[in-house]
């Protein structure tokens, strides 16, 4: 069973082990191949994950962009912006060893947590909002996956119906590994599988996505205010991570399509 949050790792660099701020100790980044598969190396030396293993990828785009997340550190090497690295590390180590029944599992299921699927009548003005910006994207899931899904506005969670689960499982079962890992992390992000797929399917961009998981906390600020530079900070962040996320996916599936894969029963 996974845990409520999904967690991405970081990697060590060739002996370093600790989390610690690092400064940069090399000049240059390229990318090796080896076979099918392409390897990252730090002037010389290759990069190693955390457990020691060999740093390689099946995809030259997504090497190349790993690469490139090594050469843009400044003097000291943030990990922490490091998002495709990190999700390298995780699929090349697993280091809670989830199966692909596990990942599959979790997304599926995360449906009945998802965000935009408990909205507040409460405030007015925010089921207003959260109707306007909400609703659309929950249709165009439903027509997209021909799945009927009923949304709450109360402490009850959303109803389900059971088909609707079994398609969602089929579906994502028929992603490669890599980036069943990649949805993980993305659903962890927004705290939605549907805005998840939305992205994914190119229904709505990254920025979007970000902006409609973060409707209720727009709302507040905007009636209550916020610290601008933390409001930026943490809106960038996610728009990184998320867009880390979907990349990872695109670069590691076998056929990308815009059609759906969920077949009717």
């Amino acid at each position: 069973m996974l845990s409520s949050r999904v967690r991405v790792y970081l990697p060590r660099c060739l002996s370093v082990r600790k989390m610690a701020t690092v400064k940069r100790f090399y000049r240059r980044t390229n990318i090796l191949g080896s076979g099918d598969k392409f390897e990252i190396t730090l002037d010389q030396r290759k990069l190693k994950t955390p457990k020691g293993n060999v740093f390689e990828v099946s995809s030259k785009p997504l090497a190349l962009a790993v690469a490139m997340e090594w050469e843009s550190q400044d003097d000291t090497i943030n990990r922490s912006n490091m998002h495709l690295t990190a999700l390298c590390s995780t699929l090349l180590d697993n280091p809670h060893q989830y199966s692909r029944i596990d990942i599959v599992n979790y997304i599926s299921n995360y449906l009945e947590t998802d965000t935009v699927l408990f909205q507040s009548n409460d405030t007015e003005e925010l089921f207003k909002l959260q109707t306007d910006k909400w609703d659309p994207v929950i249709q165009w899931f439903c027509d997209k996956y021909q799945v009927d899904i009923t949304k709450t506005t109360s402490i009850s969670p959303p109803i389900i119906p059971p088909g609707t689960k079994d398609k969602l499982i089929r579906h994502f079962a028929s992603y490669d590994y890599p980036a069943l890992i990649g949805f993980m992390y993305g659903v962890d992000v927004l705290k939605s599988v549907i805005l998840m797929m939305a992205v994914c399917e190119r229904f709505i961009n990254v920025e979007e996505a970000v902006k409609l998981s973060r409707l209720e906390e727009e709302f507040q600020i905007s009636h209550w205010g916020n610290v601008e530079w933390s409001h930026d900070l943490s809106k960038n962040d996610l728009q990184a991570r998320l867009s880390a996320a979907v990349l990872f996916i695109h670069l590691n599936t076998s056929s990308v399509t815009s059609k759906p894969k969920i077949e009717n029963p």
